[in-house]
């Protein structure tokens, strides 16, 4: 299969990009720019593409500039969309990567599909904007929309937080600054959410949107403690009240049993072997 993959020079577009050509697919970068509409023309139209996986969006949830998340995670989706309905009108499957922000702080244990959508920040607003505004094309275009949980790795920038916990422990600090620690998070890896991607691209649209999540979370104060023994170094936590986030979502754990329905097992990998992976390579 011939797939186009936005983003594939960011983190996640790394990892889904590796998997794609360790199972045999052919992949497209795209070098255009989404909110250049004339340039995306031309590109899709020199393309030959099966499939798209979207990934390009600007993914930090603290981003400085608002203006750009609402820009870039709406207006460049939906220039993508418009483009493919017209000039990849054979296209199988457009993958497009929203987020598990969209809930918000829910109030169920676990987070299914139904849940209803409870923005909490102007990132998931953008997100929600974005869902709704790709149903508009569904008509035209196979689309499934994916709810991605928290996930990480190694390469992930030091804005978001297991890789800023690396750092400290990696340089043997005495203290670290957080936010809130009594946050819960699913912190899968990334080569699991690059697995999920490649297995979803091969299959037939999904009816509504599909949350990529193991259904296990960790505390802060957990992961820390996982590092610790890990790597045989205690850190203290000074909670910085400057970093605790406005809007933050308590818990974000996910339901994967529609995952399961979909692609059957996928590999999570154990919270410590993904610390060990990130220690031992981190830079």
């Amino acid at each position: 299969m011939k797939v186009l993959v936005t983003g594939s020079q960011g983190f996640t577009g790394r990892y889904v990009k590796e998997e794609l050509i360790k199972n045999n697919h052919e992949v497209f970068d795209l070098d255009s720019n989404l909110l250049d509409k004339k340039a995306l023309d031309i590109e899709i139209q020199s393309k030959e593409i099966d499939a798209v996986i979207h990934l390009a969006a600007i993914a930090f949830v603290q981003h400085s500039d608002v203006n750009a998340i609402y820009e870039n995670n709406i207006m460049g989706t939906r220039n993508l969309l418009n483009t493919l309905a017209r000039y990849a009108p054979n296209i199988k499957h457009v993958l497009i990567a929203s987020s598990a922000n969209v809930y918000g702080n829910a109030k169920v244990e676990k987070i299914t599909e139904d849940t209803p959508l409870n923005p909490a920040n102007d990132y998931a607003i953008s997100k929600v904007a974005m869902e709704y505004m790709a149903k508009l094309w569904m008509d035209r275009l196979p689309i499934t929309i994916t709810r991605p949980f928290n996930y990480t790795g190694v390469g992930q920038s030091e804005d978001f937080v297991i890789p800023k916990i690396v750092r400290h422990f990696k340089e043997k600090k005495d203290f670290i600054e957080l936010g809130n620690v009594e946050v819960w998070r699913e912190f899968n890896d990334v080569r699991s959410i690059a697995s999920i991607y490649q297995k979803l691209i091969k299959l037939k649209p999904v009816f509504g949107a599909v949350n990529l999540c193991s259904g296990i979370a960790y505390s802060l104060n957990e992961i820390i403690e996982i590092f610790s023994f890990i790597t045989n170094h205690k850190i203290n936590i000074k909670v910085n009240k400057d970093l605790i986030r406005k809007g933050e979502v308590k818990n974000l754990t996910g339901d994967p049993d529609k995952l399961k329905s979909v692609i059957g097992d996928n590999k999570f990998f154990d919270i410590k072997e993904t610390i060990h992976w990130m220690v031992n390579n981190h830079i």
